[in-house]
């Protein structure tokens, strides 16, 4: 059983408007005509036939491209920076004993726990929040204000990062805070909004270049911070492994990079509540018949 394209891929990529029209009338349940000259005419406009590499893509897209690689790279160093060094910064803070203290049982057991609270009190209720709103309040605000709140909390930490050595609940709560406003932030949004931004023809292309940033920044993340979070006293270092700045300076590091991540945001359009032809401009033609009718309406 063969999986069926969109139909906008049909119809723009493939120019097969009566497969499009078909596919369309399976899922809407009613008929529809095929309008072979229209998606003819609409894949032959220059506006709908430039190319990944062309100067009329980096002129219509080039920045959103930027911003949607940029963003997803920054975001998953902090994500997985944070994801898998959990252990690591609670063991830190000694809200769990060093991994030498206990048994290999008792050590996936803490660890497990811990992880698990995290997750129940940020990261689901955190997705939650952003099917609840994202077509409320926007793509663009919801990615903007993650990653705002992921720098206040990561600063919060690291600032008075001796502090919560001593109040571990304040340090989990905020530490959960961070994964919640990941989740309903640009851990959803840098994976919705290049699926919607580009054109029907280069939107798998896109979304993968985007997403590939993003992998990139995840492995720059586990390996950076797995060596700047290391102790700056030799007789503290994991075994293997040389000196580094220390999980509290690894912590504003990583503040940083959600700063960042803001200022790139500013790159990325918001595509709430418009059609994805709108969004492209693959369907300026007809926005500007539509115009030009309503303009030549007789009074």
């Amino acid at each position: 059983m063969k999986m069926p394209e969109t139909a906008r891929y049909t119809a723009l990529v493939a120019r097969n408007a009566k497969q499009a029209a078909a596919d369309m009338s399976k899922v809407l349940q009613v008929d529809l005509n095929a309008e072979q000259e229209k998606v003819d005419k609409i894949g032959t406009e220059p506006s709908n036939s430039f190319g990944l590499f062309s100067k009329e893509f980096a002129k219509r897209h080039g920045l959103h491209l930027l911003g949607t690689t940029s963003t997803w790279f920054l975001l998953d160093i902090a994500f997985y920076s944070s994801n898998l060094f959990q252990k690591d910064i609670f063991s830190a803070i000694g809200w769990l004993p060093k991994a030498e203290t206990m048994s290999a049982t008792h050590e996936v057991y803490r660890v497990a726990k811990a992880q698990t609270l995290i997750a129940l009190c940020g990261t689901v209720p955190g997705y939650w929040f952003t099917v609840a709103f994202i077509d409320y309040i926007g793509r663009f605000v919801i990615q903007l204000m993650g990653f705002f709140f992921m720098s206040v909390f990561m600063f919060a930490l690291a600032i008075p990062y001796e502090h919560w050595k001593t109040h571990n609940a304040g340090f989990l709560i905020m530490y959960s805070l961070t994964f919640f406003f990941a989740n309903f932030g640009p851990n959803a949004t840098t994976f919705v909004v290049p699926a919607e931004i580009f054109p029907a023809r280069l939107r798998s292309t896109c979304h993968g270049i985007s997403a590939a940033a993003g992998k990139a920044g995840a492995i720059v993340g586990s390996f950076g911070f797995l060596y700047a979070a290391q102790s700056t006293h030799h007789d503290k270092v994991d075994k293997g492994y040389p000196t580094g700045i220390g999980v509290k300076n690894a912590l504003l590091m990583l503040g940083a990079v959600n700063c960042l991540g803001m200022l790139f945001t500013l790159l990325v359009p918001e595509p709430k509540g418009r059609s994805l032809e709108e969004i492209t401009g693959e369907n300026e033609e007809d926005n500007g018949q539509q115009q030009a009718s309503v303009g030549n309406v007789p009074v």
